[in-house]
């Protein structure tokens, strides 16, 4: 029987210390502690850790710099919450390590010309894409770097190498099963881009739980995952379905939006129609009333993206993560 060789967050437990560390140390980079450094060898004797000879014959010739590409170009994108929860948690392992970031708004064609010349440049070690829609230039623009490409989000037309993700379908399937076990039965629901893998896969979550409790699927609303847009889709679910007793809105912001335009239409919240969200940013502890939502983990979405390029980059063969979700209960629902 073949044993199969240690990894890079074997050694790192061992040695008591994080996987950026490690890999520092096997790269022989800087910023690190003797002390560190005395651990990480010791655990690399002890567990027989083998890097992989490709990846550190490239090691010399690294710039020391990753990018974050997101396919948007809203000059608001950073008062989006959920963004910044996810720059929050790249950046918590950047400082771990000694790579440089650079983020690049690339939806439109500038944005992805830059990319391209950081890439034929050579001016990154690989790139961490968020945000993508279905066929998106960007994937093509970043594969064609010949550099690592980790996802955050699963992109809705494959399955690449690397990606990070939360249980998007799962979650929006127990946000439903929540709002059909406190007796609604007439529940809509307001989806995100039907072009992004997070809006189709919680629109099928919604679907499976209506499905299973034999009740009717057909009040649905599409929009964007903006306030806006979630305002604009609940006003037109209200019109085309005054028995409209709840509402699962796949995102946080457009929630917001809903519970305005349910305020103005005079519909009391839960009392008339309940509401659920999705991401549990700060703006679900903060609206009146407070929103019932479905957690995912938005700040480990963007470490444990980080994380897995880092080990790439060392060597490492790290598989899909998928992210677990979970119901928070407010007054909302």
């Amino acid at each position: 029987m073949t044993t199969r060789p240690p990894t890079l967050d074997e050694v790192a437990l061992r040695a008591g210390v994080s996987v950026g560390t490690v890999s520092r140390v096997i790269n022989n980079r800087r910023h690190v502690s003797q002390k560190a450094r005395q651990a990480v060898e010791s655990a690399v004797a002890e567990l027989g850790y083998v890097p992989n000879v490709a990846a550190r014959s490239l090691a010399s010739q690294r710039r020391g710099a990753v990018v974050l590409a997101i396919s948007s170009d809203d000059p608001a994108l950073f008062a989006n919450l959920f963004f910044a929860e996810v720059i929050t948690g790249v950046n918590a392992v950047m400082e771990e390590t000694d790579l440089e970031l650079l983020l690049i708004l690339a939806a439109g064609e500038r944005g992805r010309a830059r990319l391209t010349r950081v890439l034929q440049s050579r001016g990154a070690d690989g790139v961490m894409l968020l945000a993508l829609r279905e066929n998106d230039p960007l994937a093509k623009v970043a594969e064609a770097g010949n550099v690592p490409v980790v996802h955050g989000g699963r992109p809705l037309d494959k399955a690449p190498r690397w990606y990070v993700d939360a249980d998007n379908r799962g979650g929006a399937r127990e946000a439903v099963e929540y709002l059909i076990s406190t007796g609604r039965r007439a529940i809509g629901t307001v989806t995100g881009p039907l072009d992004m893998h997070a809006g189709v896969s919680r629109y099928l979550g919604f679907r499976e739980a209506v499905a299973l409790a034999d009740l009717a699927d057909h009040r649905v609303a599409h929009a964007d995952f903006s306030e806006l847009g979630g305002a604009t889709a609940t006003a037109r679910l209200l019109d085309e379905h005054p028995d409209l007793d709840a509402l699962f809105v796949a995102s946080d912001a457009m929630a917001a939006g809903a519970l305005h335009v349910l305020r103005e239409r005079g519909r009391s919240v839960p009392g008339d129609v309940a509401v659920v969200g999705f991401n549990d940013i700060l703006t679900a502890r903060h609206t009146r009333p407070a929103l019932t939502t479905i957690r995912q983990p938005i700040v480990a979405l963007g470490s444990e993206m980080t994380r897995m390029l880092v080990r790439v980059l060392a060597g490492e063969e790290p598989t899909p993560l998928i992210l677990p979700t979970e119901l928070v209960i407010r007054e909302s629902a």
